[in-house]
């Protein structure tokens, strides 16, 4: 089997060695491939996870086309397809699932700065990257939402919810279609994500409540082609200013897992590997 990186992840992805380590102990050899290598030789492969892929952000297209050549991949590329945009947010709320209330500003459409404290997003990117806070009316946002049009990519404007800034987000991590463990993540806007590591960056593990674990379930049960066919997950979602619980994000591409935060969920994720390559 083969796990998929990014070219310049390694330093920065503590998941992947773990990983590797808990197939080796099953007897399973894994070896970790660029996912833009040519000398890939996906085909050879019983299985592909898809991990620390984070350079795909600028190369969506070239990403997903790679994606969809690989025989045996997971998570699926059509999955990818679907999350690697963040109009994906549309579908869980037509779902049902509450989200964190998003408008959308494709390429040409012009912001007019709500009257509430907002944030601003590319609607393809990893790790906070190119998001930033705005103050209410703020008309320097109209010139970040031309930038992202300017480089071909959509913007979301959601509200700042201020909870966060004392109520760390929740992460949930999926493993196998089971909640493994959760972790708690203070306000990212502004830090330089996944260069730092967990401890850092103020990540911790947490337990996740009973309600949280039912928006996880609901959040995966909406992907398309259900939720059985998804290796891993980490379903990020926070509390509104009235205490209400919202999505902010379903990560399915390559999300960090933090194994390292919860003993045995290596193992747990090397177990689902192995059940995969029993199905071939």
């Amino acid at each position: 089997m083969a796990i998929a990186v990014g070219r310049a992840s390694a330093p920065r992805d503590s998941d992947t060695p773990l990983l590797a380590e808990a197939l080796e102990a099953r007897s399973v050899a894994a070896r970790v491939v660029a996912w833009d290598d040519p000398d890939g030789g996906w085909d050879a492969f019983d299985v592909v996870v898809v991990r620390s892929t984070w350079d795909y952000v600028s190369r969506l297209e070239e990403f997903l086309t790679w994606a969809e050549s690989v025989p045996r991949l997971v998570n699926p590329a059509d999955v990818l397809r679907w999350n690697t945009d963040k109009s994906y947010l549309r579908d869980l709320e037509r779902s049902g699932i509450p989200v964190v209330p998003t408008a959308w500003f494709s390429p040409g459409q012009p912001l007019d700065p709500p009257e509430h404290d907002f944030v601003v997003k590319p609607s393809v990117g990893n790790g906070a990257r190119g998001s930033a806070r705005y103050r209410a009316g703020d008309r320097s946002a109209v010139a970040h939402v031309e930038r992202l049009h300017a480089e071909g990519v959509s913007a979301i404007v959601q509200p700042f919810l201020s909870s966060i800034e004392h109520r760390p987000e929740t992460g949930v991590v999926v493993i196998g279609g089971q909640a493994s463990h959760a972790i708690a993540k203070p306000l990212q806007l502004g830090r330089v994500l996944r260069d730092d590591s967990e401890e850092d960056r103020g990540i911790t593990r947490t337990d996740a409540v009973r309600e949280e674990l039912a928006v996880a379930e609901r959040a995966l049960d909406a992907v398309p082609g259900g939720s059985a066919r998804i290796l891993y997950a980490r379903v990020d979602m926070v509390r509104d200013d009235a205490g209400r619980l919202a999505v902010m994000e379903l990560e399915l591409t390559e999300p960090a897992l933090f194994l390292a935060l919860e003993p045995g969920s290596a193992d747990r994720l090397a177990a689902a590997v192995v059940a995969l390559l029993d199905e071939q």
